[in-house]
Formats: C-alpha cells, structure tokens, sequence
C-alpha cells in the first residue's frame, strides 16, 4: 500500500498541466524537461503567421519546454489531424491559431477529455467549451483604427465629399474579421448616414464584403468587378481593407485600371499586420496605412499563460466578457494595435526591432 501511495505521489508531481510524462514521452524529451508544447498555426502563406510561430517557438524553448510547431497550409481536415495528434502525444497545452474557428470542436473535445488546456491563439476558437483562454490583439479596436486612417487620408488626398470608398471584409470563419468589420463601421456608419461617404458599389453587408481565407487573388477579382460595375463615371477615393495581403491584391487591381498613372491618383487603401511587402509600398506612397500588431508581445502573453498554468497560478487576462464564442465567454489578454502610415511607420517598426533598417529599404 505504501508502494502504490509513492507511486501515486510521483504521477501527481509529474502530471503538471494535462500529461508531461506522456507529453514528454511523445516527444522523446527526458523526465526534467518541463514538457512538449503544442501550437497549431493556420498556414505559412501570410508573413505573419510564420513570424508568430518562430516567435513563440523561441520564447517557449527559451523557458524551458520543448514546442511541436505545426502549420497546415490553410488546409482545415490537415489542422484537425495535427491537433488530434498533439492530444493523442499528450502535448501539456495547445496552442491554436484556427483556420476556421468551429472546425475544431471534436479534437478540442478530446484534449480536454485528457486534461490538456486549450490557447486560443489571436483567433477565437467558437461553439466550444473546450478552450481555456484567448490571447489577441484589440480587434475591435484595430477596425476602428483602420476607418479613422481611411478618414484621414481622404481629408489628406483633398478630393471633394462625397467621398467614394468600397469596404472589404476579412474570412467569415474568422472570428476577427467581424470584430475588425464591426470596429470599423463604428466609424465610416456616422459619415454614410451623413452623406460624408458614398459606396458606390452599395455593397455594404459582411457577407457580401467578407474574403474567404483571406485570399488577395479573391480580394483582386472582387475589386476588379466593383470597378467595372460602379466606376465607368467616377473614381474610387478609398477602399477598407482589413489586412496587408487583401490591401496589395486590392491595388493591383486598382493599377490595373488606370489608377496610380497619370492623373489618376491610388485611392487611399488601409491595411493590418506591417507585413514587409506592404510597409515598403506604404513608404513608396501606394498603400496608404497598416495596423501594426507586435506579434512578439502576443507570442510573450501567450508563454505567460503557459507558464502561470504550469505553475497552478491565477491566469493573466484583462477582459472577461467581450468574447462569447457561443459556448462561453473566453477569458482573454488583449493586446494594444498601432495605426502606422508613412509619417510613422518606420519609425514604429524600427523601434520595436520588428524589421531592420535594410530590410525596410
């Protein structure tokens, strides 16, 4: 009896959060490893998402824990296996950046079966009580950021009101691309309804504005499209754009038609996530702003909640009630945007070491 009550102690003190002794056998790391890692990230098409994994990798190795890093190429039954399969190794927390938010349910069920605690990771996991906390960027926040530089570079551009602009949505999967959407009308709504703003197009519905995976070459047709149909008369003078990728695709087609030669000015594009390709047109003149987002600073929020669940302590998180995933609401760590045009936005970027000065050149 007494044997069986050490060997009981012993599985008690190795159990930490959800199963080391499995997770570390699965990874073929030793008994004082503090443990494998499981992050699932969406895909490695977006500069983003690749600096978010190395990121959080480097932070998670640096505190001691060994990181089973996965990308699935935007593929969502390749992210269902990959997190099934970090269950199945027994990998101490998921960390889990979704393709598409309610995918997931069914592999979500079975880490939490297994005691595994689940990190929303900048997209929220929905319809789902088997997600532990969110970590994110103030997504509300970023929409309204991206329509008051939109606002500001109509005022800058000195074209005349009515203003002609064309909003653009991000994936409908995604949680964020309705907060961003949401933010964002918070503010242009107000100058439509004051005829401040025209949408020539008249599309003006999420679903209809919404780009699935968000998909430049999706974000260009659709761009191409509402040119042909609502601007043989008139010029486009801005366009809402919710994310860097879209923003370029957005503009191609744009110089596809005539605008950024001659006389016809590039309408004012905003953006989000300071990917390089598009600070350096935002700096050449063409893209008008981004909002940057430190994914440095989210990846380190991140390994804080990993480390305060290890550690049986109370979890940071400083919003409790925004994020309702239909299941519940996700205790969540928001992290602040910064809007950055070409005022600023070297600078910005400079100082938080998130590019060089020769990558930026």
């Amino acid at each position: 009896m007494i044997a069986a009550l050490a060997v009981g102690a012993l599985a008690v003190g190795l159990s930490g959060c959800g199963r080391q002794t499995e997770a570390n056998a699965g990874a073929g790391g030793g008994a004082s490893g503090k443990g494998t890692i499981g992050v699932a990230m969406p895909t490695k098409t977006s500069e983003r998402w690749i600096k978010d994994g190395d990121y959080i990798k480097q932070q998670l190795e640096a505190a001691g824990y060994k990181v089973n890093l996965q990308y699935a190429n935007d593929d969502i039954p390749t992210q269902v296996t990959q997190v099934n399969d970090m269950v199945t190794k027994g990998n101490q927390v998921l960390v889990v950046a979704s393709i598409d938010g309610t995918a997931l349910k069914g592999a979500l069920k079975e880490a939490k079966d297994a005691g595994i605690p689940v990190i929303a990771y900048d997209r929220l996991l929905r319809d789902t009580d088997a997600v532990d906390y969110y970590t994110t960027f103030d997504n509300l926040k970023v929409g309204k950021l991206q329509a008051e530089s939109l606002l500001k570079g109509l005022e800058a551009s000195g074209a005349p009101k009515p203003w002609n602009i064309e909003l653009f949505a991000g994936s409908p999967d995604d949680n964020n691309a309705t907060f961003f959407f949401n933010g964002a009308m918070q503010v242009l709504q107000p100058k439509i309804d004051a005829g401040d703003i025209k949408i020539a197009s008249g599309e003006t519905n999420f679903k209809t504005v919404a780009t699935l995976r968000w998909d430049a070459a999706v974000a260009k047709k659709r761009m191409e499209n509402v040119l042909t149909k609502a601007y043989s008369k008139a010029d486009v003078n801005g366009v809402l754009s919710p994310y860097d990728g879209l923003s370029r695709g957005i503009i191609a087609a744009l110089k596809g038609s005539g605008y950024g030669t001659g006389g016809k000015k590039l309408p004012v594009v905003t953006g989000q996530d300071a990917e390089l390709e598009s600070v350096k047109s935002i700096l050449a003149g063409e893209q008008y702003s981004t909002v940057f987002k430190n994914t440095r600073d989210l990846a380190q929020a991140t390994v804080k909640m990993i480390q305060e669940i290890a550690d049986k302590k109370t979890v940071t998180v400083n919003d409790t009630e925004s994020y309702d995933n239909g299941i519940k609401k996700v205790p969540t760590q928001l992290l602040e945007p910064v809007a950055a045009d070409k005022e600023n936005v070297k600078q910005i970027l400079l100082d938080a070491k998130y590019y060089t000065e020769d990558q930026l050149k």
